[in-house]
């Protein structure tokens, strides 16, 4: 007879037949909560998975908008308000031209669990659109981020739902998405986190997920008696959150060897240094060049055109760039090539399959709504500041950043006793993960009654 968690499984399949990365979100999820419904049959007893798996709120807009020749170009504007239990919805917006809603469901479902973690007061929600920021002007950016927040102001607000960056969303686009809710609703709030600090950011904001990311490494290999001091380090992306990865990874003495993009990677064996990366930042973040011209620049690195860097022989790797970007093979190629820790910058980057081969080959494996929750760790500590009208010091915030993620490691360290396989020398941060992020979600829905 299937358990309780299968046969919600089978249904979110059978519903949903055309969202394949939801599906894997889901699986992924109730498969390894299964020792704790088991143990605790109240969930069951509330139907709280089959609640927990459609969102509260779906919004699909069309966003018309005119670029500089004068054309009228409509994209398509989504935000899933998923689960408001425990806070307001939070969660990003990501500008990508893979933008659909099933992506969106899998990442605002991934969201709600996250951001539990943190143990800040925030739900969980997810929203964007197909619309493709590389190449545009500005004036077409600002043009399309004022169309795009005409309707979603209708559905957020400080208390309501507070939307973040994402990918292709930065500082320019928050920039713009907030001037213009402001202009429509009048009133200046903490609507939208990753502002600027001239009006209302945090310090830390564009580092966090990164640092966050390499903090829960951290706390991991502190579990064998370990630390990142001297690790060949893999990094994919370079972006933000591949960006500040490999700036805390050098903090702490490690050697960063690689980077992407969605054309190829560069590895450079000599290392990434802090001059290297103010380089790649400027090439990324003001020119928004491909990462090829650093192997055009820098002798010392090899450009490798249509590859990941996943079979680069390493001590630890640091997904950052999208998900799905390692599969079961790459993963076994990582694990035969020394890899023995796994930290999820990315959300999902990981497929099923690999994250078998992960769990099955006993390394330091952390799953991505704990190790990358540090972004909207960060920016629920911005949501508090503008509430109290307070800016806080680049240490302080730095130093809530990595007790958030201490914590965040040792709920799911704990939690992992429900998983079978956790023993004295292995901890399955996977289970640990979910079920400490699903306790409080679950536990808060039922207080609230059928809503």
């Amino acid at each position: 007879m299937a358990s309780y968690s299968q046969k919600v499984i089978e249904s979110v399949r059978a519903k949903n037949t055309n969202e394949p990365e939801f599906l894997q979100a889901v699986q992924e999820v109730l498969s390894t909560i299964e020792p704790l419904l088991t143990a605790e049959g109240k969930y069951e007893k509330h139907c709280i998975l089959e609640r927990i798996v459609e969102p509260e709120r779906t919004i699909i807009f069309r966003v018309p908008w005119t670029d500089d020749q004068g054309r009228i170009q409509v994209n398509r504007g989504f935000r899933v308000e998923f689960n408001s239990a425990i806070g307001p919805y939070k969660g990003g917006l990501r500008f990508h031209p893979s933008v659909n809603l099933g992506i969106l469901k899998f990442l605002g479902f991934e969201q709600v669990f996250k951001n539990s973690l943190t143990t800040l007061p925030m739900g969980g929600g997810k929203g964007g659109s197909d619309f493709d920021p590389k190449g545009k002007s500005d004036a077409e950016v600002m043009r399309f981020c004022q169309s795009f927040m005409t309707e979603l102001q209708r559905h957020i607000g400080a208390d309501t739902d507070v939307p973040a960056g994402d990918i292709g969303v930065g500082g320019r686009e928050i920039g713009y998405l907030f001037g213009q809710y402001k202009r429509l609703r009048n009133e200046f709030t903490g609507v939208l986190t990753g502002k600027s600090l001239n009006w209302g950011g945090s310090l830390i904001r564009p580092e966090a997920t990164g640092y966050g990311c390499v903090y829960f490494a951290q706390n991991m290999l502190a579990t064998r008696g370990d630390n990142l001091e001297g690790k060949v380090c893999l990094v994919s992306g370079s972006g933000n959150v591949a960006q500040y990865t490999v700036e805390k990874l050098l903090q702490l003495g490690a050697r960063p060897v690689t980077l992407s993009d969605s054309n190829g990677f560069i590895h450079d064996p000599d290392g990434i240094t802090q001059d290297k990366l103010n380089w790649v930042m400027e090439l990324k973040n003001v020119r928004r060049g491909r990462i090829a011209e650093y192997a055009e620049h820098f002798s010392t690195a090899r450009y490798y055109e249509g590859q990941r860097p996943w079979n680069v022989p390493c001590d630890c790797a640091f997904p950052s760039a999208t998900q799905n970007e390692i599969n079961g093979q790459e993963a076994r190629t990582l694990i035969r090539n020394g890899c023995r820790l796994v930290a999820e910058g990315a959300n999902m980057p990981t497929d099923l399959e690999g994250i078998g081969v992960y769990l099955s080959s006993k390394i330091l494996y952390g799953p991505a709504k704990a190790a990358n929750a540090g972004g909207v760790a960060t920016s629920g500590l911005e949501m508090s500041q503008n509430s109290q009208r307070l800016g806080w010091t680049r240490e302080e915030v730095d130093a809530k950043l990595f007790n958030i993620m201490k914590n965040i490691h040792d709920n799911a360290f704990e939690h992992a006793r429900y998983a079978a396989d956790t023993t004295k020398d292995f901890t399955n941060y996977v289970v640990g993960a979910n079920i400490a992020g699903f306790v409080k979600v679950a536990d808060s829905m039922i207080d609230q009654g059928l809503v």
